[in-house]
């Protein structure tokens, strides 16, 4: 009898050591965007992880196996950027994270209310926490060698992510402050997706 094998959930974020504002880069370029780091948690093994852009074999260890994907703005930005840095390995070419179940919290807010939102400010109405630095800082935290603080940094926002992620699975809803007034709103998911 072979073993009960378990899929797992992960909540990831990535962060780059350049942006599509870099004059090299471009918008929407993908494949010119550097991974720095990699912050996960994974349901299954109830634990964090942060992996540096050279440690692709354990970070693929990770990804392989999941059966669904979590983050914010990940279709976006996350996917496209890690996809492509799987595709240029052939030990990780396997790795489709497009075949992959994806629950991108901002899409799900952005279908819903028709607006965007950032995770601080979800986090905020939700949680009653920011972020405590801004996505840009990570791309100077790389480049400062402060690879300590910018891990920190990738792993607070999937530690805020999987908390809003939690409370999405388990009510439906979450809070959206209006994007003009500020007033708080309980937003009901019709098509909650787990």
């Amino acid at each position: 009898m072979s073993p009960i094998v378990m899929s797992d959930t992960l909540v990831f974020d990535i962060e780059t050591k350049n942006f599509f504002t870099d004059p090299e880069v471009g918008w929407n370029n993908f494949t010119a965007l550097k991974i720095s780091v990699v912050g996960a948690y994974s349901y299954l093994k109830d634990a964090y992880f942060c992996f540096e852009e050279q440690e692709r074999e354990k970070l693929a260890e990770l990804f392989r196996d999941a059966k669904s994907l979590v983050g914010f703005s990940i279709n976006r930005y996350d996917i496209p950027v890690l996809a492509n840095y799987f595709q240029g390995s052939p030990e990780t070419r396997d790795i489709d994270l497009w075949k992959k179940e994806r629950i991108d919290l901002l899409e799900e807010v952005e279908m819903e209310t028709g607006t965007r939102i950032s995770l601080s400010k979800l986090a905020y109405a939700n949680l009653g926490v920011t972020k405590d630095q801004h996505g840009s800082e990570a791309i100077l935290l790389w480049k400062s060698g402060r690879i300590d603080e910018l891990k920190n940094y990738c792993l607070n926002d999937v530690k805020l992510t999987r908390q809003l992620y939690d409370l999405y699975r388990r009510d439906g809803s979450l809070v959206i402050p209006d994007r003009a007034t500020g007033e708080l709103a309980k937003v009901t998911f019709q098509n909650k997706r787990v």
